[in-house]
């Protein structure tokens, strides 16, 4: 029996699915992290790159100094983290790590979608007598909407890969599967749980395609 044989004997093993360590509570745990730091790093970095686009000041800046995380590992901020203080809270240092990672992406597509509506159309907002907080809501945000989307989707495709980190420190997740089968030498589980993973990530990118087919008329529904 090769490897695929083998991983596939353990994917459709039903005993693999129920209890604490099955598939089921693994891919649950994983979903919910995943979604927690997505929340977390949209609500960091999406207002700050929506005013900075608005206003056309400081957004180079900001998007550089946040691609600066993409050159270190997240592996390594995550254990410089657990030597921080901040180590000793459960699953917080994977979750700051894990934002920190998520963020580049969302601020640099949020940013260049806001940069990059239409002058004509936002002077002719203007004109009409909108406020900022009006321009931004009605016609920035609808237009930039796909771009938006696109650095979520990113985003979230990420942290789905990446979140198997957690179980290098006794968190939960997919990873576990992963790290369960390298302590008992099961290259099978092995390439279960990197297929679980991958299937996963899959799912999310497809689920936010589909998103994405929509925001167009979302965003001329908004600018309208």
């Amino acid at each position: 029996m090769n490897t695929l044989s083998a991983a596939w004997s353990w994917l459709t093993d039903a005993s693999h699915w129920a209890g604490p360590d099955g598939i089921w509570n693994r891919l649950g745990q994983h979903l919910f992290l995943t979604v927690v730091c997505l929340v977390i790093s949209c609500a960091i970095a999406l207002p700050v790159a929506l005013i900075l686009g608005h206003l056309g000041k400081g957004g180079a800046l900001a998007v550089n100094i946040s691609n600066v995380g993409r050159a270190v590992p997240t592996f390594a901020v995550l254990v410089l983290l657990l030597l921080t203080p901040l180590g000793s809270y459960g699953q917080w240092p994977t979750i700051v790590a894990l934002v920190l990672f998520a963020i580049p992406p969302l601020l640099t597509n949020a940013y260049v979608g806001m940069r990059g509506v239409d002058g004509d159309v936002v002077q002719a907002a203007r004109g009409m007598g909108m406020t900022d907080s009006q321009l931004v809501r009605r016609v920035e945000v609808p237009l930039a909407l796909p771009l938006i989307l696109t650095g979520v989707r990113i985003a979230a495709v990420q942290l789905v890969a990446t979140a198997t980190i957690a179980a290098l420190v006794g968190g939960g997740g997919l990873g576990r599967i992963i790290t369960a089968g390298f302590n008992l030498a099961d290259t099978a589980q092995v390439v279960a749980g990197a297929v679980l993973v991958a299937v996963f990530a899959l799912l999310v990118e497809g689920v936010f395609e589909v998103v994405q087919r929509l925001a167009p008329q979302w965003g001329r529904g908004g600018a309208g």
